[in-house]
């Protein structure tokens, strides 16, 4: 089944990226470090034990957007501490990428990375991708004031309102559906990165979609092969008009 829905790419002149499961392949598990570290964190500030800690942690998650943001607006938690704590983990398991740094380095255009992390473990991360220095910025969880996290409307507002992006003229990447609906609301071009295959809670309600929604535009599961064709057809439009991104990319199966 197609998972293109009538949206290419040729008007596009911003590229916008989540970096958790999406800059790099979900597989590398980093999310399970931070959950430890996250379960950790607030078993020691409340006296928890690490069952409740994690219970509460995905409660804020699905309640606040953020586990950090609920502990921010219920307990007071110390915004730096947490985050410094949480991403002190080990990025071995994160391997340089040339085929990525290859397919956004030939993308035209602004590039940016839009995260609910922070820019201190984005820079980290992408740096060990190799493709810290193809972005024009990384907008973090500080810049959302750490309480406003996507996918709400005011994170995306302040996002593009700060860096003045013409919405209709981006695309935003991300592994989170939820996230790509409010990117879809204000106009933005969408593509799932299709991480199901986790088994992550936030992933897994995913699992039986046999068609996309319509705020879904395009899926794939590997985002520089996906990258790679993107520029690889938009260079031969600048040809030849007619030319259309191969369809292989975008099935759903």
């Amino acid at each position: 089944m197609s998972a293109t829905q009538g949206q290419g790419f040729g008007h596009v002149k911003t590229w916008v990226f989540d970096l958790d499961n999406t800059l790099y392949p979900a597989d590398c598990d980093l999310f399970s470090q931070i959950d430890k570290r996250m379960g950790a964190f607030i078993a020691d500030a409340f006296d928890l034990s690490i069952e409740d800690a994690h219970a509460l942690r995905q409660r804020y998650y699905f309640e606040h957007g953020t586990t950090l943001a609920g502990l921010i607006r219920l307990h007071g938690v110390c915004p730096d501490s947490f985050l410094d704590y949480v991403h002190d983990i080990d990025l071995d398991v994160v391997a340089p990428s040339p085929e990525l740094v290859a397919a956004i380095d030939a993308l035209p255009g602004r590039k940016f990375v839009f995260t609910n992390g922070s820019r201190k473990h984005a820079e980290a991360v992408a740096e060990k991708l190799g493709v810290l220095d193809h972005f024009e910025d990384i907008f973090d969880i500080r810049a959302l004031d750490f309480v406003n996290p996507k996918p709400t409307r005011e994170a995306f507002d302040r996002f593009t309102g700060t860096h003045g992006i013409e919405t209709a003229n981006a695309a935003m990447f991300d592994d989170l559906p939820h996230n790509l609906e409010t990117a879809q609301a204000i106009g933005m071009t969408t593509v799932w990165i299709d991480c199901r295959a986790t088994g992550r809670p936030e992933h897994q309600s995913h699992e039986t979609w046999s068609i996309l929604p319509d705020y879904i535009h395009h899926r794939t599961e590997a985002l520089a092969p996906f990258l790679t064709a993107i520029a690889s057809a938009l260079a031969e439009d600048a040809e030849s008009p007619a030319t259309r991104l191969p369809q292989a990319q975008f099935c759903l199966t």
